[in-house]
């Protein structure tokens, strides 16, 4: 992905969890994370990218792409 395939994407992102709302928010990510995670052939892809998401965010990384 290119940096404006991903500045799209991210942007679309925002502006999806705007649309739904902050309460409907955590949906919004729960299910768009489980369509992305069904794109891998194995979980041993995609649990070292929830590893390392959880770790910046428990470093208080979180704030940004």
């Amino acid at each position: 992905m290119t940096d404006a395939d991903l500045d799209r994407s991210y942007t679309a992102l925002c502006e999806a969890l705007a649309a739904v709302g902050e309460t409907q928010a955590p949906l919004l990510l729960s299910m768009l994370s489980l369509s992305l995670m069904s794109r891998f052939d194995h979980a041993d892809e995609v649990l070292p990218l929830i590893a390392n998401a959880q770790k910046q965010c428990s470093a208080g990384g979180g704030n940004g792409p």
